[in-house]
């Protein structure tokens, strides 16, 4: 077997189907475009579904890929096996209705076994199949030459993740030989059990049933073949070392780490765990990050978060307590750079929000460590396993930690609830992979569909043309009566398909007997312009020659709106970075929408210095340039590729000078001036890492700003000033009025309330040596709840007091003096009263408020603050 490096492989195995007559699919970014069924890109199929449910059929219906790929249902295990990891790559051969088991199989073998390529000797590898697979075993014993002992079959070789396509697969293994896995009797030592010594490298999937709705089964029209090859195993065999870890895609890494740390890799098994998981996720991070994804508290952001502070928890292991993993990305961007430049390129940023990462979970450390002492001290001699779950989940507390920590102050640990709540957890991941990865049921029909068809829509809006092919309810028909809805492909047409944002176009097919009405386009599975539209009279036929109208209103402001896009993506990147990229768009009528990748909410400024630049190119009179050219002359050129999309050898380029350059099929306006004018109407988040941008131009954006100065006009008229340039001045001046008034009225309150209550020194009581005061109060709100608060505290400054008040809900606040902190802590009176009012509330030993939508629970609350008081 030849001794390779992880890229040698990577290219031989691309350059081996390339020679068999395969186009190499670029890989992806780990963060699906237009497919919210994935949190992240799981496999190298995940990008190519597509082709395989039959929605679009390939250039070539032969594919292979490097696919970079993230998941993140087997984390706890990261470190502590040998394989498992978060990012790793998924090499990948595919077919897509040609060969099938005969020639995967044949490829495979040839692959893996050929003194050209990989050159692994035969003997070295076994086979599983599924029982009722009689064709895969053929194949192996009188094409492959295998005998009966080297192939095992295996129930579960069934490759079915719900509805659409599925089949049986057949999996190869390498033999490690005797030294692996003979430590351990638990190991089940054959092909596919569960052991060290037999290595899975190579996974074909026959994909020949449609997985049905009501969940039988039927032959598929067209039978695929998936397989995937991981890379990293297939190192680990090529270089001869026990686990992936051990390869030129992470030592580099863990030699980083090691000399950071101080610590050497190998001389003991738990810091050999933290090497192992720093360098798994700090390529996980590294990347997804690279292609949009930010830490934050949901989705993919969680996974991230989640990631990095586990990495530094176990960093801690090696002496590490200070930020550290941003220093790698460097490693691992020198790595990959060779098939995967982007990290190399967008390093800095990468680095910059690791670092910011970093520096937050110290901070989260301390903060867990202050929840972890509020537990201990409710806690009746054990912890509680659904708290011990929450230190770990929601502060990024270790299990060994926790158990630390409860061993030095005398209290056990409930781990059947934690490892309860673990499970939950997991079962709550499987079901939402269950559920979000199936494909579509494949459409025969529309794959069959193969009639030319060609866009003319850059050019005209109303072409002649002819019917091609018609559908009634997804059956080919000749003819289609008055108030069918039909589907349809026409030998030209103007119509624009839905397609990068961009809506579709609508308008009129006619002709002397029938017309009908356009209300959607999509692509056809074959590239034509499939039309959707009800037929308003008459009867139709096919072949019949028509006129094909796009209305021209609902064009023009989609254009503008269109290339008004692209001038807000230029100034977003020139305002906040060149990290900001698209992670969606909508481009309507009406207006314009926009998602990218951002690390925080847009200032006003920062809007107002974006809405300042579209602006300013639109007044400029920018002649939009669109030309068809190779895609290494328009990245020579400067052209931004949209995030995500894939693009052929000949790419179409929209040019507004050199501020904005980038590659795209939709429809634009000649002239910038054609827009007219641009405005920002609304921003906000729409989900970790991502924010949303909403504008309007041309009439929209006049009617915008015209509804603004009714409004004004309104309110000189009510405020009677003489103009709107007074309006300012004059809402200052009712502004002041109102905090003047306010705090009249709340001094007024105060002293109606003293003279209510009177002496308040006379009110306090002793208990167990504290003298506290526990009253009810008239507060309208938590603000005069605070007012009263801090007067009481001035009168009373070594007492504990607890003040509770009703209005439209209960406001209750406490606080202790410094010199009592030690004894009462007002964050414990809190959260006490809120368990017996049924609200919530919390704070800081000396200071802490809550609330509760139980009025009647006053004297509970009361009450309980009396008797925990007495009870210290």
């Amino acid at each position: 077997m030849k001794r390779l490096t992880a890229a040698e492989i990577r290219q031989m195995y691309l350059d081996f189907f390339v020679e068999k007559g395969h186009m190499i699919e670029p890989s992806a970014p780990l963060v699906p475009i237009d497919d919210d069924t994935l949190l992240w890109i799981n496999s190298g199929v995940a990008t190519l579904k597509k082709y395989f449910d039959g929605r679009v059929i390939p250039a070539n219906p032969r594919i292979t890929n490097a696919q970079k790929s993230i998941r993140t249902n087997d984390i706890e295990n990261v470190g502590f096996t040998a394989r498992h990891h978060t990012f790793f790559e998924m090499l990948g051969n595919f077919s897509i209705g040609d060969y099938f088991k005969k020639e995967a199989v044949a490829f495979a073998w040839e692959f893996l076994t050929s003194e050209k390529w990989m050159a692994i000797e035969p003997e070295k590898l076994y086979v599983t199949i599924h029982p009722e697979d009689t064709e895969a075993y053929d194949i192996w014993v009188n094409d492959i030459g295998l005998t009966d002992d080297r192939i095992t079959r295996i129930e579960g070789n069934f490759w079915d993740i719900g509805e659409g396509p599925s089949g049986p697969n057949t999996e190869i293994f390498y033999d490690r030989g005797e030294a692996y896995g003979q430590d351990d009797p638990a190991e089940e030592m054959y092909p596919g059990g569960e052991n060290e010594r037999y290595l899975e490298i190579w996974n074909l999937v026959f994909s020949e049933f449609n997985h049905n709705p009501d969940h039988t089964y039927s032959p598929l029209p067209k039978q695929n073949i998936d397989t995937g090859m991981g890379l990293e195993r297939m190192a680990s065999v090529s270089q001869n070392v026990r686990t992936n870890f051990d390869t030129d895609l992470f030592l580099p890494i863990i030699q980083e780490t090691e000399r950071m740390s101080g610590q050497t890799y190998g001389a003991d098994k738990d810091q050999d765990v933290a090497f192992k998981v720093i360098a798994d996720h700090i390529r996980t991070v590294a990347f997804a990050i690279g292609d949009g994804a930010l830490p934050s508290n949901e989705g993919r952001g969680y996974v991230l978060r989640r990631l990095l502070r586990r990495a530094v928890r176990f960093a801690q292991k090696l002496n590490i307590n200070e930020p550290f993993m941003y220093k790698l990305v460097d490693i691992v961007a020198a790595i990959m750079k060779a098939y995967y430049p982007s990290v190399e390129e967008q390093k800095d940023f990468i680095k910059r929000v690791i670092k910011s990462e970093e520096d937050r979970f110290h901070e989260t450390l301390e903060e867990g460590l202050v929840h972890f002492n509020r537990l201990k001290e409710t806690a009746d001699g054990e912890l509680k396993g659904e708290d011990v779950f929450k230190l770990y989940d929601t502060f990024g507390f270790p299990v060994e930690l926790t158990e630390e920590l409860a061993e030095e102050n005398g209290l056990k640990v409930d781990h059947a609830g934690f490892e309860k709540s673990m499970e939950e957890q997991r079962t709550r991941a499987r079901e939402s992979r269950q559920k979000t990865q199936s494909m579509q049921v494949q459409n025969e029909t529309l794959s069959n569909i193969k009639t030319p068809s060609t866009f003319v829509g850059y050019d005209t809006l109303e072409t002649t043309t002819e019917i091609e092919d018609m559908l009634v309810d997804g059956v080919l028909v000749d003819t289609a009566e008055s108030g069918d809805v039909v589907q349809f492909v026409l030998r030209e047409t103007p119509f624009y398909a839905v397609s990068g944002g961009q809506i579709a176009d609508t308008g009129l097919v006619s002709h002397d007997d029938f017309e009908i009405a356009v209300t959607e386009v999509i692509k056809a599975p074959n590239g034509q312009n499939l039309h959707t539209g009800t037929v308003k009279f008459g009867r139709v036929h096919r072949g019949a020659t028509v006129l094909a109208n796009v209305n021209p209103e609902f064009r023009n402001h989609i254009i503008k709106n269109h290339s008004a896009t692209h001038l807000m993506h230029a100034a977003l990147k020139q305002v906040l970075g060149t990290h900001v990229n698209q992670a969606g768009s909508l481009v309507t009528p009406e207006r314009l929408r926009f998602d990218f990748s951002h690390f925080g909410p847009v200032t006003q400024d920062e809007l107002k210095q974006v809405e300042a630049i579209v602006n300013q190119k639109i007044w400029a009179n920018i002649q939009v340039v669109i030309e068809q050219m190779p895609i290494a002359q328009a990245k020579e050129k400067g052209a931004m590729a949209l995030f995500g999309e894939k693009y052929g050898d000949v790419v179409r380029v929209v040019e507004m000078s050199e501020f904005s350059i980038e590659l795209c099929g939709g429809v634009h306006v000649r002239n910038t001036s054609e827009i007219g004018l641009f405005k920002i109407v609304s921003e906000s988040g729409t989900g970790a890492g991502v924010r949303r941008i909403e504008a309007v131009t041309g009439q929209a954006a006049f009617e915008f700003l015209s509804n603004f100065e009714e409004m004004a006009d309104q309110l000189v008229a009510t405020l009677k000033v003489k103009n709107a340039g007074q309006l300012e001045a004059k809402v200052e001046e009712l502004v002041q009025t109102e905090k003047q008034l306010t705090k009249e009225l709340a001094d007024t309150k105060r002293e109606l309330s003293n003279l209510k209550v009177g002496d308040i020194t006379a009110l306090t009581e002793d208990l167990n040596g504290i003298q506290a005061l526990a009253m009810e109060v008239d507060a309208a709100d938590a603000k005069e709840l605070r007012d009263m608060m801090d007067d009481y505290k001035s009168k009373l400054p070594d007492t504990v007091i607890f003040l509770i008040a009703k209005s439209d809900k209960l406001s209750y606040m406490a606080t202790v003096s410094k010199s009592l902190t030690d004894r009462v802590k007002a964050g414990d009176l809190i959260k006490g009263v809120a368990g017996v009012t049924g609200g919530k509330g919390g704070g800081r030993p000396d200071s802490a408020q809550g609330g509760s939508n139980d009025l009647s629970k006053v004297t509970e609350a009361l009450q309980f603050v009396k008797e925990h008081i007495k009870s210290l």
